[in-house]
């Protein structure tokens, strides 16, 4: 690890890198590997576990007054009152994992009164680690990256996630993705929103788009983005997409570009025009009642 790492950059880059090394020895024998389902086509295996309880261990060996929001454990682990919150998604792209597809990533995020500070993304099966502070820039195996210079939809290739959850629109997402598809060059569904948000980072992809995530797919990807000049955001452009269960990244003109395609499209669309209607409803003066009498 550099010494010219934030320090508690430096942790959670130790922390990523022990749990790639869980997960690579698991991936030697899968067939061993015990798989249970959280919910439909939503799977957790004991590497998952080993791998968050791993990153925990560290981090909170070093800070131990730090909070815990892991993907598996939740808020169980830490205080959860610090200030400090470690955002922890410690296999992301697991059915990826269960199938032998190298495409997953141990992504670990460190938010400072609600603001993402520190980010690391580490791919084991090809020893990538990505890493940002903010205000310092992002790095690929301790390179300087940048996000990709396209300026038109046309030539772009933009990767996003199928929703795959019990209640998620999948009808709307195939509009959404027919919309983009007829406008750029390619769109791939790799299976690893964090990778995916890396990817952008590193000019690899040219920007995402998905619906259904978790602070703990997006916070290192987020901030790994924005420190390689690009913004992320929900799909009405607005900066708040930590929560936000929808999140869009690109550069800064393919990112205005897809906002206009997907705003239509988000939930907060939805909901500042239902808020403007209930707004003018009240605002509109009450009319004379019917069958008041004229004359009267």
């Amino acid at each position: 690890m550099s010494s010219a790492l934030h320090p508690m950059l430096n942790m959670a880059v130790k922390a990523a890198r022990a749990a790639g090394a869980i997960i690579n020895r698991a991936s030697f024998d899968l067939d061993a590997v015990r798989v249970s389902q959280k919910q439909v086509n939503d799977y957790v295996t004991e590497v998952d576990q080993a791998s968050e309880a791993c990153i925990i261990e560290t981090l909170l060996t070093a800070y131990p007054g730090h909070g815990i929001l892991a993907e598996e454990s939740g808020q169980q682990h830490g205080n959860k009152d610090s200030e400090f919150m470690w955002i922890i998604d410690p296999l992301d792209g697991t059915t990826n994992f269960i199938h032998g597809f190298p495409v997953y990533c141990v992504s670990i995020a460190l938010a400072v009164r609600g603001k993402v500070e520190q980010a690391v993304i580490y791919d084991p099966t090809r020893n990538d680690l990505f890493t940002a502070t903010r205000g310092r820039g992002a790095y690929m195996n301790e390179r300087r990256i940048r996000v990709g210079r396209r300026n038109r939809m046309a030539d772009c290739l933009i990767t996003t996630g199928f929703p795959f959850r019990p209640g998620q629109d999948f009808a709307q997402f195939m509009k959404m993705f027919s919309d983009i598809m007829k406008k750029t060059s390619a769109v791939r569904r790799p299976g690893s929103a964090a990778l995916d948000l890396a990817y952008v980072a590193a000019g690899f992809s040219d920007g995402f788009f998905e619906t259904g995530l978790s602070a703990w797919d997006v916070a290192a990807g987020g901030l790994l983005v924005q420190e390689a000049g690009g913004l992320v955001g929900n799909f009405t452009g607005e900066a708040d997409y930590l929560y936000a269960q929808e999140c869009l990244a690109a550069n800064p003109k393919i990112y205005g570009l897809m906002v206009k395609m997907l705003a239509k499209y988000s939930r907060y669309g939805e909901q500042v025009l239902a808020e403007e209607a209930a707004a003018a409803a009240e605002a509109q003066p009450e009319s004379p009642a019917e069958d008041a009498d004229p004359e009267a």
